[in-house]
């Protein structure tokens, strides 16, 4: 059964949560009339559908090997650009992939940040418009206080190189230029602009001992 995507901005959509990527959420970004999709949604009719009535997708985005799910398909359908990180790249060997190292601007609006520490080759994705989207993946979820952090998982690759990935996006954004953080995980939750100044608080304090 195909549910719907839910408005979150303008032209962003996001995704009901995906089995195949661990109950992921997929965002999708409507501009110049095509689209950039975030991580896979669940793939079926409805999705392909919604995705064609919206003006198709342009590029497939990967935040993490988590994030994969059915992308080769989606490249199938669309013939999309898809872009993954270097060290995530071999993960997807029949696909055409574009994969980068520190940073990549995959259209005039988007640009992949490398974010390594939740796996080798994690990544967000910055979407210049509506005062700044960070679309974090897993490298920032909200905690038990609704706090976008790093969380420390068992599944996490390096803790300290994660903690150094989010060093490089305090020391790259301000509150003026980041007003949203959109987690790929099942939370339900969109970092609004009344808590980005109180996240900045908090990420600034989390050293190599926090535990979570």
């Amino acid at each position: 059964m195909f549910k719907s995507p839910r408005p979150v901005l303008n032209h962003i959509f996001a995704f009901p949560p995906n089995r195949d990527t661990l109950g992921g959420t997929a965002y999708f970004i409507v501009e110049n009339g095509a689209g950039v999709l975030i991580d896979c949604p669940v793939w079926n009719d409805g999705t392909h559908q919604f995705l064609r009535d919206h003006g198709g997708v342009s590029c497939l985005f990967i935040t993490h090997r988590g994030g994969i799910g059915k992308a080769q398909e989606i490249q199938d359908a669309f013939g999309c650009n898809l872009v993954i990180q270097e060290q995530e790249a071999y993960l997807l060997p029949s696909a055409q992939a574009t994969s980068f190292e520190q940073e990549l601007a995959i259209s005039d609006h988007c640009t992949a940040i490398w974010t390594p520490g939740h796996s080798p080759g994690s990544a967000c994705l910055y979407y210049n418009q509506e005062g700044g989207v960070l679309f974090s993946g897993r490298h920032l979820l909200p905690n038990q206080d609704g706090e976008p952090v790093p969380l420390r998982l068992s599944k996490t690759f390096h803790w300290q190189r994660q903690l150094r990935s989010l060093q490089s996006l305090l020391d790259c954004f301000t509150p003026e230029t980041l007003s949203y953080i959109c987690p790929g995980a099942n939370t339900g939750a969109l970092r609004g602009k009344g808590v980005i100044d109180q996240a900045y608080k908090r990420l600034s304090q989390i050293d190599g001992s926090d535990q979570f």
